[in-house]
C-alpha cells in the first residue's frame, strides 16, 4: 500500500503535462502554420474552456460517483493524450487545432477527482 500514493503522484504529473508539453508545442506549430500570433491566446483559452466545459458535465452527470474513479481517470488520460497527439499531425488547420486543444482540455478535468 505505500506505493499507492507515489503513484498517484506519477499519474497526475504525467496527465497533467499534457496542459503544458501542448502550450510548449503551439508556438512552433503557429510559425509552421503561418497563424496570427495571437491565435497562441486562443489556444490557450481553448484548453480553459475545454476544462470548464468538462468540469461541468462531469459534475452535472456525477461521472465519478457512478463509474470508478480510477477508470475514469485512465479512460480521461488515454482521450486527452488522443486528443493532444492529434494536434501534431500533417493537415492541420487552427479550427481543427482549437477543437483538439478544447478537447484535450475537456479529458484533463478529471484529474481534480
Amino acid at each position: 500500500m505505500k506505493s499507492v500514493l507515489p503513484i498517484i503522484v506519477l499519474c497526475q504529473f504525467l496527465c497533467t503535462s499534457l496542459w503544458f508539453a501542448g502550450n510548449s508545442v503551439l508556438p512552433d506549430l503557429i510559425a509552421q502554420l503561418n497563424l496570427d500570433q495571437n491565435f497562441l491566446g486562443n489556444l490557450t483559452s481553448a484548453v480553459q474552456l475545454g476544462f470548464i466545459a468538462g468540469t461541468l458535465v462531469f459534475a452535472v452527470f456525477t461521472i465519478s460517483d457512478n463509474f470508478s474513479p480510477s477508470r475514469v481517470f485512465l479512460i480521461s488520460a488515454i482521450f486527452g493524450s488522443l486528443f493532444n497527439f492529434l494536434v501534431s499531425l500533417e493537415g492541420m488547420n487552427a479550427i481543427d487545432i482549437l477543437i483538439f486543444r478544447f478537447m484535450t482540455g475537456f479529458s484533463l478535468q478529471v484529474f481534480i477527482l
